[in-house]
C-alpha cells in the first residue's frame, strides 16, 4: 500500500506556470501524473520510469511539462510551463509497481484552471 497526496494545483492564466507535487508515503513505486477534465475521459500526462529509462510525457505537453523525482524525498514532480485552457484539469499522481503495467494507487488529484 501507498498514499498519495497532491499539491501545488491553482488557477493561472494562458502561458502561466504551475508545479504539481506528489509525495508517497512508500519508496520502490513508479509514479506518474494523469489528467481529467470534465467530460473527458483521464489521460497520463507524464510517467516515471524505473532506472535511468527516460521519462514517458504525451506529446501534447512535450516542451511544456518536466516530470522529476526526489527520491529522498519519495516525492514526484510536475513543472508545467506556458499552460493552455486544453491543459485545465483535475491532476492525479499514481503509482505502480515497477514491473507492473497496472496503476493501482491513486491520489486525491489536484485541481489546475487556466484562464485564457
Amino acid at each position: 500500500q501507498v498514499q498519495l497526496v497532491e499539491s501545488g494545483g491553482g488557477s493561472v492564466q494562458a502561458g502561466g506556470s504551475l508545479r504539481l507535487s506528489c509525495v508517497a508515503s512508500a519508496d520502490d513505486y513508479c509514479l506518474g501524473w494523469f489528467r481529467q477534465a470534465p467530460g473527458k475521459d483521464r489521460e497520463a500526462v507524464a510517467v516515471m520510469y524505473q532506472g535511468t529509462g527516460a521519462p514517458w510525457l504525451r506529446d501534447s505537453v512535450q516542451g511544456r511539462f518536466t516530470i522529476s523525482q526526489d527520491k529522498t524525498k519519495n516525492t514526484v514532480y510536475l513543472q508545467m510551463n506556458n499552460l493552455t485552457p486544453e491543459d485545465a484539469a483535475t491532476y492525479y499522481c499514481a503509482a505502480r509497481t515497477c514491473t507492473s503495467h497496472q496503476w493501482t494507487y491513486w491520489g486525491q488529484g489536484t485541481q489546475v484552471a487556466v484562464s485564457s
